[in-house]
């Protein structure tokens, strides 16, 4: 079972809050059950002691007054009988005859003078006699071959002897075992229906949250004019989605004049840059010796790093701060990287470097491809600046989960240690470099703009090994 996401529903907020919030219903309900079902069991002992209590005085007042003769017995039988059938939540048995209530009377010895109950008397007897009363209370008896409890009211009267009525706690444990079963089905019945009613209302009321989180995870990635879906209820979801609006109103803006900005100053820069070269050019037509053309030479190569160097930065400061511009197309890396090592391969090759491509075959991903070859392009200067001669550089491009892996590995002296751990910070270069230190903090930016990652090691044998990754464009199967 999956929510539209693709995200299962057990590991949804949704699902989590409204298990929560029923596993709390239920545990409030069953404390209110426990103690209304113990203040229901306790009612019903009060009421069957009360009857008990009324009942066995009446017994002991019709013992002491009745004559001791041979009606004795039939009279008092006659009575307890009569008792048995104004017993409180009775349930008649299968059987006709009294089988809850029992009437014993014992003299001052112990001796059995009367008896009326189911059977015979002696294991009543026995446990009466094991028992201790309260004339006050009535008292739970365990009799021997009995499996429920007897309540039992005694009373002492004037001859000496005491008369005992008890009372099967049956017919309460059966009411209270109706009570437990009929709770339990309700129970269950409204802990589900709870559930139902909290996840269907907790499950809506996050779909306009998830609403905006997919919204606001395309913003940025592809247009930053786009907005959050916007709700005109006056409750917390909808005061998110306004916030959130507002906020990316003021991103926008901050990013339209960080583009104003950059733009300017590019353009300031690069005018006075542009013009200078110009007439550098203009003078090297005219220099007539050699020695006069050289340092003009030397001052066009220092005009183009410096042009170079303005573009580079502009490009990673954009990126760390998620302004890159970006114009994606489809690319097949595959193709890219051929004509990339076609182009760099005399250049390598002057060098004494060798430069290999193992790939997997055609690789598409959805990228800004200008931004792309200058990648790939920093990653072959930086191996055709930084590697001695007889090194080898090997290009691999694989399939991964989703991504196109590329890496570019060397055999070469690899990262100097001082900078091994701030590879991909501006400015940072080895000793013998005579770069800018914005070839690896580049080629960072444009990964991170795309959504990939980039690492880059030393490797066990000796040189550099830098990976990334990119996502690819899914294949639609028709």
């Amino acid at each position: 079972m999956s929510s539209k996401t693709g995200k299962p529903v057990m590991h949804s907020a949704a699902w989590r809050i409204s298990l929560w919030a029923t596993l709390a219903y239920a545990c409030g309900t069953m404390l209110v059950f426990v103690f209304m079902h113990q203040f229901i069991a306790q009612d019903i002992q009060r009421r069957s002691d009360a009857w008990l209590t009324g009942e066995v005085e009446v017994l002991g007042d019709v013992a002491e007054h009745t004559p001791k003769d041979a009606l004795y017995g039939r009279v008092m039988g006659e009575v307890a009988e009569l008792a048995s059938k104004e017993v409180p939540n009775r349930v008649r048995s299968e059987s006709s005859g009294n089988d809850s209530v029992f009437f014993l009377q014992l003299g001052t010895n112990g001796a059995m003078q009367l008896w009326a109950g189911p059977g015979s008397s002696e294991p009543y007897a026995a446990a009466i006699q094991k028992a201790t009363f309260s004339q006050d209370r009535p008292t739970d008896v365990n009799v021997a071959g009995t499996t429920i409890p007897f309540r039992v009211a005694m009373l002492p009267i004037d001859n000496g002897s005491r008369v005992y009525l008890g009372l099967s706690e049956r017919d309460q444990l059966r009411v209270l075992r109706k009570l437990r079963v009929r709770f339990i089905l309700w129970w269950l019945l409204l802990v589900a229906l709870g559930f139902a009613i909290a996840f269907y209302t907790t499950r809506r009321m996050l779909s306009h949250v998830r609403s905006i989180t997919e919204a606001a995870s395309r913003i940025g990635h592809s247009d930053l004019r786009e907005r959050v879906p916007a709700s005109e209820r006056k409750d917390e979801v909808g005061q998110l989605s306004r916030t959130l609006n507002r906020m990316l109103d003021r991103i926008e803006n901050s990013m339209h004049q960080l583009h104003t900005i950059t733009d300017s100053l590019a353009h300031d820069l690069r005018s006075p840059l542009t013009a200078i070269r110009g007439k550098l050019e203009m003078s090297l037509l005219a220099a007539t010796h050699g020695e006069q053309a050289e340092p003009i030479v030397s001052a066009i190569d220092e005009l183009d790093r410096l042009t170079e160097f303005l573009n580079a930065s502009l490009d990673v400061a954009e990126a760390r701060a998620d302004a890159l511009r970006l114009s994606r197309s489809e690319i097949d890396l595959d193709e890219l990287l051929r004509i990339m090592v076609d182009l760099y391969e005399p250049s390598m090759a002057e060098k004494g470097l060798q430069i290999r491509l193992r790939s997997v075959g055609p690789l598409t991903v959805e990228a800004d491809a200008a931004l792309v070859h200058r990648m790939v392009a920093n990653l072959f200067d930086n191996e055709l600046k930084h590697l001695p001669a007889s090194c080898t550089v090997t290009v691999r491009l694989e399939s991964g989960d989703g991504v196109a892996l590329l890496s570019v590995e060397d055999d070469g002296p690899g990262f100097a240690p001082e900078v091994s751990q701030h590879l991909f910070e501006r400015r940072v270069k080895g000793k013998d470099s005579d770069g800018h230190g914005l070839g690896l903090a580049f080629v960072d930016a444009v990964v991170r703009a795309h959504g990939g990652s980039l690492t880059a090691t030393n490797r066990e044998n000796g040189g550099a090994r830098i990976v990334l990754s990119l996502p690819t464009v899914p294949v639609h199967v028709a």
